[in-house]
């Protein structure tokens, strides 16, 4: 009696392995990957919480940090895919192309590229294909539409730079855009480098010698490390700073206008739900942005001695005096 209650309680305990393992893997706590966490990924951990994800304990982020330096950047993604992570988020178009290089297996949701399809992360915006799927700051006249506010700002600008990174090809297609759109309305785009630390004197000397009279930054992850330094330069040169970003503004830049970058983030957040439920990220077309801002940072407007129209600052989504 005692071998055969033995046996059965073996016979037991064999059946209750898979549900037991079954158990374990339900309770298992998704791990995502992020690139150079800064105050902009707060957007995207909110939306997360609001769909029920809990840092540390339904759900736990892995940070890794590369200064925007792609070699850095590749090695850190390596560093997340070997953790391993279940996902890892990217924003912008270089820390997107450097993911995608390193996996065709992990699931990656991009916030806030450029073109995805040109750059080589996409097959089109509604049939993504591979691993890869997010939204994109892809839309129809937003070049031309940042040159005419300019104009509103500035009647008489005619040279405009725009700050490119050398080693993000998302940069490049933007210019392109730029240069048709001010090729239509009178005006002309100049391309000024910004890829390294040491650029910046560069850049500015650049500027000087084309005869620049306005600064157009983009949302580049490199560039927004560097931010602060940009924002001072244009202060003590009396330049006009055109950004994508109202936080730009709110930091000292003139005006910015595009799409609503914490607004990308809370849809990422989608995105990763949807993924971590079990969706093929290639079944997830790409998103355009739909909510757009424009900032106007009127002491910064007194200090450049503008004096913006009183139509134009009525149409701003948000004025800082």
């Amino acid at each position: 009696m005692e071998r055969r209650a033995f046996i059965m309680a073996l016979g037991a305990a064999a059946a209750a392995w898979p549900l037991a393992s079954r158990a374990q893997q339900a309770l298992k706590i998704p791990r995502i990957g992020i690139v150079d966490d800064a105050p902009m990924w707060q957007a995207f951990r909110q939306a997360m919480r609001e769909l029920g994800y809990v840092e540390g304990q339904t759900v736990n982020y892995e940070y890794r940090y590369s200064a925007g330096e792609p070699d850095q950047m590749a090695t850190v993604i390596g560093e997340l895919i070997r953790r391993p992570v279940d996902l890892i988020a990217t924003y912008g178009t270089l820390s997107t192309q450097k993911a995608r290089a390193a996996t065709t297996t992990v699931p990656i949701v991009m916030v806030g590229v450029g073109d995805p399809v040109r750059a080589g992360l996409v097959e089109s915006l509604a049939r993504p294909g591979g691993n890869l799927t997010g939204n994109t700051v892809l839309s129809p006249d937003l070049a031309a539409k940042r040159l005419q506010l300019l104009r509103e700002a500035i009647p008489s600008v005619a040279r405009v730079a725009y700050l490119v990174n050398p080693n993000n090809v998302g940069t490049l297609d933007v210019l392109a855009e730029l240069k048709l759109a001010a090729a239509a309305a009178g005006m002309e785009v100049i391309g000024v480098e910004f890829g390294s630390v040491s650029d910046l004197d560069a850049a500015l000397a650049v500027m000087r010698r084309e005869r620049s009279q306005a600064l157009l930054v983009s949302n580049e992850t490199f560039h927004q490390l560097h931010i602060a330094r940009i924002i001072d330069l244009l202060a003590k040169n009396r330049i006009v700073g055109m950004f994508q970003s109202k936080e730009n503004v709110a930091a000292g830049g003139l005006m910015a206008y595009g799409a609503s970058v914490p607004d990308l983030f809370r849809r990422a957040a989608a995105y990763v739900h949807r993924i971590l439920h079990g969706t093929n990220p290639a079944d997830l077309p790409v998103e355009l942005p739909t909510k757009f801002d424009l900032a106007i940072n009127l002491n910064t407007a007194r200090a450049l001695g503008l004096d913006l129209s009183p139509h134009l600052i009525a149409r701003a989504d948000e004025v800082i005096e």
